[in-house]
């Protein structure tokens, strides 16, 4: 902690929490037993997030591919979402932490899409971190929504198909009320980004690491910011431009 700039603090992380069945595989366990897990190394990035100010930090928690795993793991995910969503909502409101929900949650059961507006209901005033669930979530599909929306906007007649720029792109995203992410973390030693937010991570610094989400805490965390506040950010210039511009 006392290594960090606080001054140059990624303002958005994004993190793909991979490894939670390969961990509980290891410790002899069922996968869920890893997902169990996984929540806790949640709440301690959470409250590590927040101690240090992050502003923006959205999880990985479900993909679209997902739903092809075995039904009793899809099942005991799904229970576990509504479980820990109702369990923590109190301790986020409290904290001042606000709830998103991105991706295709018409897929969700009943009461999981239920908990989700009640959570995002409950903290819908805060103003501290922004907690954003990646949930069914595919960003393929979340392109082709945008792509439908943008179409939908010129079919009418309220969009001039010529005028159409990144800036029109962007807000048809689900993520157009949120900064693109500076930092990408992804664990458990898979090095892809895996359909999460590619139009978004253009220009993030990617982290990977061996660590299992469910072996993620706290120092896991700071270490990544470390790691990434290593990096010099050129965007397309040269060193010494950015020195100049500094």
């Amino acid at each position: 902690m006392e290594n960090l700039d606080l001054q140059r603090l990624p303002k958005h992380i994004a993190i793909i929490m991979d490894g939670n069945g390969r961990w509980a595989e290891e410790q002899g366990q069922d996968r869920l037993y890893g997902h169990y897990h996984g929540v806790i190394s949640v709440r301690k990035v959470v409250e590590a997030a927040t101690e240090i100010g992050i502003q923006y930090l959205t999880l990985y928690a479900f993909s679209t591919e997902n739903w092809d795993r075995p039904q009793a793991e899809v099942l005991g995910l799904m229970s576990l979402f509504v479980d820990t969503i109702s369990k923590e909502v109190p301790d986020l409101h409290q904290n001042n932490i606000r709830l998103h929900f991105i991706g295709n949650l018409d897929l969700l059961p009943d009461e999981a899409r239920q908990a989700l507006a009640s959570a995002t209901q409950i903290t819908a005033q805060n103003t501290g971190l922004q907690l954003v669930i990646a949930l069914s979530y595919s960003s393929r599909w979340e392109i082709i929504q945008a792509t439908k929306s943008l179409g939908e906007q010129v079919k009418a007649g309220q969009l001039d198909p010529t005028q159409i720029d990144e800036t029109h792109f962007v807000q048809a995203l689900s993520t157009k009320a949120f900064p693109d992410p500076e930092l990408m973390i992804r664990t458990s030693g898979e090095h892809r980004i895996s359909n999460f937010l590619l139009f978004q991570l253009a220009y993030a610094e990617l982290y990977f690491t061996e660590t299992r989400w469910p072996a993620f805490g706290k120092e896991a965390f700071i270490a990544a910011i470390l790691d990434y506040q290593s990096r010099e950010r050129r965007f397309g210039k040269t060193s010494a431009q950015i020195n100049l511009n500094t």
